[in-house]
């Protein structure tokens, strides 16, 4: 694999890394992809162990993803009902106001949900940033795994 492609797949990794932080784009398998390119065009063991590696990091950083923020949210209070509409108006506000729409109106439906449920400003608040801490912890787990398997593929490319 000559220097070009390598750096195409890293940046392919990078914007991957990048793609965690925005909502809906699917970083992980982004970074996957980017490691199966490398892994198909190198043909070594270290390369398909990375490869097999980091789909195993990526799938427990995705249960971690979609298992913690539940459980967190439930202790706080708040319910799947109100977790699921929030998603449903983030996705809707995601395509009526590209890409920036989604963050505020997550956070919006949770606060008027919460709002509705707890009767005052304070509580709601309090309930809402609780919220956004489980969803920000979601975020972190999914980009810590993407990180690893970043972190893997670049060792195993210093290595050879």
């Amino acid at each position: 694999m000559g220097t070009a492609q390598l750096c195409l797949v890293g940046l392919a990794m990078l914007a991957g890394l990048l793609a965690v932080l925005a909502p809906g784009l699917p970083g992980p398998l982004v970074c996957w992809a980017a490691t199966l390119w490398w892994a198909g065009a190198v043909h070594t063991a270290l390369a398909w162990y990375v490869l097999f590696g980091s789909g195993v990091v990526l799938a427990a950083g995705q249960a971690g993803k979609w298992l913690a923020p539940g459980r967190r949210a439930r202790e706080a209070g708040i319910t799947r009902q109100t977790l699921a509409l929030a998603g449903v108006c983030a996705i809707a506000a995601f395509f009526a106001v590209p890409v920036l729409g989604a963050v505020p109106a997550f956070v919006g439906a949770i606060y008027a949900q919460e709002r509705v449920r707890l009767g005052s400003h304070g509580a709601a608040r309090v309930s809402t940033r609780r919220a956004m801490r489980a969803v920000g912890l979601s975020v972190l787990a999914e980009l810590f795994s993407c990180l690893l398997v970043a972190g893997a593929w670049l060792g195993a490319v210093l290595a050879t």
